[in-house]
């Protein structure tokens, strides 16, 4: 191979991360998934992945295929259990939301699938329709706000766990329901229960992250709700502080992949009147573990 073939392959196989913010997300360049990832790329990838909780990439127009192959390079799928799917590919979700819609889908700061034993490694959304402003989705580092707690705060949350549920969220909802009619249903899947620490060791960074959330948490193991509601909404509010977060503006093509053991989410709801249609894969993950 002469010099200049080795150098044009270096510079084929080379990306460029930009961090989104002090504390979470980067964003990713250089990279055409479609056309194809190196084993070198996909490892840097992998690597922004651990270090910044989500990453984001512009330009991504994946067919179905090529989005859910994409995914199993990470991860195996796993098939959500209340959202409508994709036609023909039943492994795709469909998150959407159409103009005369109020209501959209994961308004609350939360984690995906804390409800289950063993929760979700991560999510790949990638925009398919998305209005001309509006419609942004903000993270929070977990890190940090594990790591901004007084020393105090931090041995005590070291020793407990926690309950996540399901059955609130997805239990409680009506398929008639015309705010989330032919979005959200399956009430009676909604059968998950979890106990996982409140502070978990992070498998791939080993670093501890606050793992509570407003959508499924409902109380810490031995106490009762009404006494785990004071000290749960004060965690609540401390891990979507602004400083711990940044905030991604989509466009057709756009695509996040988070890891829902590193970062919580929320998809703002300011775009009333407009139609909203992402694709969303999620990854199986592995049991957490206490970080103390």
């Amino acid at each position: 191979m002469s010099t200049e073939a080795v150098s044009t392959a270096t510079e084929m196989s080379a990306i460029t991360v930009t961090p989104s913010s002090p504390a979470v997300g980067a964003e990713i360049s250089g990279v055409d998934i479609a056309a194809g990832v190196t084993d070198t790329q996909f490892a840097a990838i992998r690597q922004a992945y651990s270090d910044y909780g989500v990453i984001f990439f512009r330009d991504q127009n994946l067919t179905p295929e090529q989005h859910l192959e994409w995914a199993e390079r990470w991860s195996a799928i796993n098939v959500n259990r209340f959202f409508q799917p994709v036609d023909g590919h039943p492994q795709i979700a469909e998150v959407r939301k159409e103009p005369d819609q109020q209501l959209n889908i994961g308004t609350n700061w939360h984690t995906d699938h804390s409800y289950d034993q063993i929760p979700a490694m991560g999510s790949i959304l990638l925009a398919r329709e998305v209005p001309e402003s509006g419609g942004d989705t903000l993270f929070s580092s977990q890190y940090q706000a594990f790591d901004t707690l007084s020393d105090g705060m931090k041995q005590v949350l070291l020793t407990m766990r926690a309950e996540h549920t399901s059955r609130i969220a997805f239990g409680g909802i009506a398929p008639q329901n015309d705010g989330i009619k032919g979005r959200i249903g399956n009430p009676s899947l909604a059968l998950q229960d979890a106990v996982h620490p409140v502070v978990i060791k992070h498998p791939l960074s080993g670093r501890a992250a606050l793992y509570v959330n407003h959508d499924f948490t409902t109380n810490f193991e031995g106490w009762t709700v009404k006494e785990s509601e004071p000290l749960l909404r004060f965690l609540w509010a401390h891990a979507s502080d602004p400083m711990f977060t940044c905030r991604f503006s989509w466009e057709p093509g756009s695509m996040a992949i988070w890891d829902n053991r590193a970062v919580q989410h929320r998809a703002l709801n300011d775009y009333q009147g407009h139609r909203r249609v992402m694709h969303r894969i999620t990854l199986e993950g592995e049991a957490v573990g206490p970080a103390a």
